[in-house]
């Protein structure tokens, strides 16, 4: 019995590694595309993996016609406002409809669900529009206007104050709190790895955003990371050993957030059952 337990174990890890392998491959092509010609990267030939010359130009040339550090500047940014306002508004709505009673809580928190429902792509026009109404095209509030308030991050955070037991509060309102600091200083800190889980969440959602950078953000000055490579790609044809040399040179800020944030990463993931 011990026997076929130990070789189970041998067989899921096996499989395990060679699926981790499998989701590396696109990574370590890119890697290799980006050293090699742009003959090498285009021909159809199964067995040319490794390039036969190790060639650097593509990432000067790259660095020589793309502004790395407006565009990290901008992504950051983005990434930086989104995540604070993700998490302001989602952990105060999250208190709102997990702890007050309040007319209408149990309507207003399944339309937050219903959101969560629907793509996002159908609020593309509105949220468009109303940007442009306020005149913030082109601008770093344009950008982070979708992110303002998030649906996930409210289900997410509900659910982190539901499982906090009653008699804290009852205990706080005893020592005379409010409802304003019994949230701030009582509630808000026993949740503090749901908010990290929701940062990261909402960083990497933010920097893998194409689609409305793209439409809001015409001007040049004002792309961000994943804009700037999607404009890389001609009509008829495209260097590809160029483009994978920014796209590497792009992944470079959320490898460092990665290696940074690496347990807080997986405790996220297993805390709140999703998956990027």
């Amino acid at each position: 019995m011990e026997a076929r337990r130990k070789l189970i174990s041998v067989i899921i890890h096996i499989v395990l590694v060679l699926m981790s392998i499998t989701m590396l491959v696109p990574f370590l092509w890119m890697i290799l595309t980006a050293f090699k010609s742009v003959s090498e990267a285009t021909q159809v030939n199964p067995f040319l993996i490794f390039p036969t010359v190790w060639r650097t130009e593509s990432f000067t040339e790259v660095m020589e016609n793309m502004n790395f550090i407006l565009l990290y500047k901008n992504t950051l940014l983005m990434i930086f406002f989104r995540v604070l306002c993700a998490v302001l508004t989602a952990t105060m709505a999250g208190y709102a409809f997990a702890r007050l009673n309040f007319k209408g809580r149990d309507f207003m928190f399944s339309l937050v669900l219903f959101q969560m429902m629907i793509p996002s792509q159908i609020f593309i026009i509105p949220q468009y529009l109303m940007v442009s109404g306020l005149g913030a095209l082109n601008t770093i509030f344009g950008l982070v206007f979708p992110g303002i308030v998030t649906a996930f991050g409210t289900f997410l955070l509900r659910q982190a104050y539901m499982t906090l037991p009653k008699d804290m509060e009852e205990a706080a309102r005893l020592d005379g709190c409010n409802i304003g600091q019994t949230f701030l200083f009582i509630m808000a800190p026993l949740t503090r790895s749901s908010m990290v889980a929701l940062g990261i969440f909402t960083a990497v959602f933010a920097f893998k955003d194409l689609m409305w950078p793209m439409i809001v953000n015409t001007d040049k000055n004002m792309l961000t990371l994943s804009a700037a490579l999607a404009k890389m790609q001609g009509q008829y044809a495209s260097n590809f050993p160029q483009l994978m040399a920014a796209s590497l040179i792009a992944c470079l800020p959320m490898i460092v957030i990665y290696v940074i944030f690496q347990k807080q990463f997986i405790e996220g993931i297993a805390t709140s059952g999703g998956k990027l």
